[in-house]
């Protein structure tokens, strides 16, 4: 499917005016699912109006994804990055902004430091909005700030350890570490919104990816995981280094296809 987008601003927004780059098939059907999307960059970038080739591999699946800027009014930092992302979900939730309609099924997304801030969204709303969620997409969320298993030392190998080390000491410099700031050290799991798990064999995230997977299920969470192989060029997500042609977009299109039908079908995924 060829995938349009558009550069909005999300002006109703209670926190304040959010600027978002909108993508969507250009056959997309009626009542598409909404994405809401948080982009990477560990905790550091703030670039606004770049292409984001995983909110374009949603996109391909039939939804409209919103990738959102939260960096510029949070300065990726906690918990203003969640606060300004919750509040374009709660705004999503109540209007669609005129993406999609009422029948629309919502959903938030992000890889790496985006990934994160989804997660702690996804707590949020179940705390705070309970059944205005359908799902979670978690692609390789950055998840463990003491940084402590065993695939992230394959990190130095491709130029994020330091990169990580630095974006976790910005993202927490407000102090302390709340479980909506780092997921996975959350003690209460159940009644989050089912959750599309993405990783790779390859990536240094692979370790605390599934580990979080593990505990959604054990909490009773519906979950669906998929653990790319190597070679496929999934650091390069991230900003990672990696040999060869990225080709792992297909792969995201597919599996966030088959989930959207899961939930459509059978909403809990349990």
């Amino acid at each position: 499917m060829t995938v349009e987008w558009k550069d909005m601003m999300l002006d109703k927004v209670a926190i304040g005016p959010v600027s978002a780059r909108v993508y969507q098939g250009a056959d997309y059907g009626k009542g598409p699912p909404i994405v809401l999307y948080l982009h990477g960059g560990a905790f550091l970038d703030s670039e606004t109006n770049v292409d984001r080739p995983v909110a374009m591999s949603l996109a391909k699946s039939g939804a409209i994804v919103a990738a959102v800027d939260y960096s510029s009014l949070s300065g990726n930092l906690f918990p203003q990055a969640l606060e300004v992302s919750f509040s374009v979900l709660t705004y999503l939730a109540n209007k669609r902004a005129g993406l999609g309609d009422r029948k629309s099924l919502l959903f938030v997304a992000g890889e790496e430091a985006g990934g994160n801030v989804a997660a702690g969204v996804a707590l949020k709303a179940r705390d705070q909005m309970p059944d205005a969620l359908d799902g979670q997409v978690l692609i390789s969320p950055l998840l463990d700030p003491f940084m402590g298993t065993s695939s992230i030392r394959k990190a130095e190998a491709i130029g994020m350890r330091q990169r990580w080390t630095d974006g976790w000491s910005h993202y927490l410099s407000g102090g302390g570490c709340h479980p909506y700031a780092a997921p996975c050290l959350c003690s209460r799991l159940s009644g989050v919104a089912p959750a599309l798990i993405f990783t790779a064999e390859d990536d240094p995230l692979h370790d605390e990816t599934l580990g979080y997977g593990a505990r959604l299920k054990k909490a009773g969470v519906g979950v669906r995981q998929h653990v790319l192989p190597a070679g496929t060029g999934w650091p390069s997500i991230y900003g990672g280094k990696s040999e060869g042609v990225p080709d792992w977009q297909e792969h995201v299109s597919r599996h966030f296809e088959s989930f959207l039908r899961d939930v459509s079908v059978q909403p809990q995924l349990h």
